[in-house]
């Protein structure tokens, strides 16, 4: 990072921004996490940012810019692209500081989404609905704002952005009462992570930092591989909070100085981790806000007996997608399997499948078979979800010595995906 970097992005530009964001801003909570704390013999807190009014932490950054521009530029009004977390700080600010801003969103941005934005910028937003991806939505935004004056704002490659995202950890310092040792913090396009790094390092030097990723969109690690910000060819999208193609330049530059270490994310761990902070804690936590807390499990050995914070980053979950996070999550434990079953076209042949195949506690949640009278076996696709991962090899051994055994479909991602 050269010395002017640095110096753009000072400690005391964060502590303005602090000042900048009090009382629209909520100050959320640090809270000790007794059953995770016990699962890994560490103390576990979470900053749980997913109690903002908007439920992530894309409110600070992008308050501290608007609030921050001049009257001429908050006349010719602002404009941001973004179909998520992003789009939503940016219409609370407009309608907070009574400002106009114009989101542009792709075509393909679900009506929840939609709905949400429209709700948090009232009258003060226009949403425009451009293209298919982000790319398009973005591209448009430029061109909106040349013609109209109009001042963009970036959901993570900005000064004034990055400086409103270094409050988290503020915030963080200032509710504990003891040494943090590790700090995991999610990694999309780095405007948090750059943030809060410039904290940690000028304030509690001794914390490791720790940036987490997308497996799917691994922007940061490959950049840093490379040894230089590249752009991804293709990403999985799963992620939609931290999935990025290419980081900002100035949170790269941040993000590779500041930063310990970095990690990738595999999905299903993340869709384990969302399940399992909802079943025991009663928290609703996005994908990417499950990053950080998914990262316990990569790190167990090296976090027991030590004080680890885990940055919450949002709560923003589309409940429509419980059930492709449960089958990920399945998948991810090793207690689901997808399988083509041959089964003898003759009476009886399912239950012997049922009876001398299936373990006690195995269970068929998945069946689709069509019988042809001119086969001597007849191929099923069955799903299987086993209580154990252990049960996985028995059961693949009673279907090869029973002759059951077609084909084995998680293995087979584009053939599964077709029939499943």
């Amino acid at each position: 990072m050269s010395v002017s970097l640095k110096n753009s992005i000072s400690l005391e530009k964060i502590y303005t921004a602090q000042q900048n964001i009090k009382g629209v801003v909520e100050h959320t909570p640090l809270v000790f996490m007794k059953n995770f704390s016990e699962r890994y013999q560490a103390s576990i807190y979470f900053k749980r940012e997913d109690l903002q009014v908007v439920r992530s932490y894309k409110i600070r950054g992008a308050f501290n810019k608007i609030q921050g521009l001049t009257p001429q530029e908050l006349k010719n009004g602002i404009v941001c692209a973004s179909a998520g977390n992003h789009a939503q700080g940016v219409a609370y600010a407009c309608q907070k500081l009574k400002v106009n801003g114009v989101i542009f969103m792709p075509v393909t941005t679900s009506h929840q989404k939609i709905d949400q934005v429209k709700m948090f910028g009232g009258s003060f937003i226009n949403i425009k609905l451009i293209g298919d991806s982000y790319d398009d939505s973005q591209k448009a935004a430029g061109e909106f704002c040349k013609e109209h004056n109009s001042t963009f704002v970036h959901p993570f490659d900005d000064i004034d952005v990055i400086a409103g995202q270094g409050t988290v950890g503020l915030e963080i310092l200032n509710d504990c009462d003891t040494t943090i040792d590790y700090l995991f913090v999610p990694v999309g396009g780095g405007g948090l992570a750059s943030g809060v790094s410039i904290v940690f390092k000028a304030l509690s030097p001794s914390t490791k930092i720790v940036g987490v990723e997308p497996q799917g969109a691994p922007s940061l690690t490959t950049s840093l591989e490379k040894g230089e910000n590249i752009t991804l060819d293709e990403i999985e999208k799963f992620v939609d909070g931290a999935a990025v193609k290419r980081m900002g330049e100035i949170t790269f530059q941040i993000c590779k100085e500041l930063l310990d270490d970095t990690n990738t994310i595999c999905e299903g761990l993340i869709c384990s981790t969302i399940l399992k902070v909802y079943n025991e804690n009663a928290l609703v936590v996005e994908p990417a806000g499950a990053l950080s807390i998914s990262a316990l499990e990569k790190y167990k050995k090296q976090i027991k007996g030590k004080t680890v914070v885990c940055v919450v980053s949002g709560g923003n979950n589309d409940i429509t997608r419980m059930e492709e996070m449960k089958e990920r999550a399945l998948f991810y434990e090793g207690l689901k399997h997808y399988f083509i079953i041959k089964f003898p076209q003759r009476a009886g042949a399912l239950k012997e499948f049922v009876v001398e195949v299936l373990g006690p506690n195995d269970d068929i949640v998945y069946f689709e078979y069509t019988k042809k009278h001119n086969r001597d076996k007849g191929p099923a696709v069955v799903g299987i979800e086993l209580d154990s991962k252990d049960d996985f090899e028995p059961l693949l051994a009673r279907m090869k010595e029973k002759g059951f055994l077609g084909e084995y479909l998680n293995e087979k991602p584009e053939l599964f995906q077709f029939l499943v």
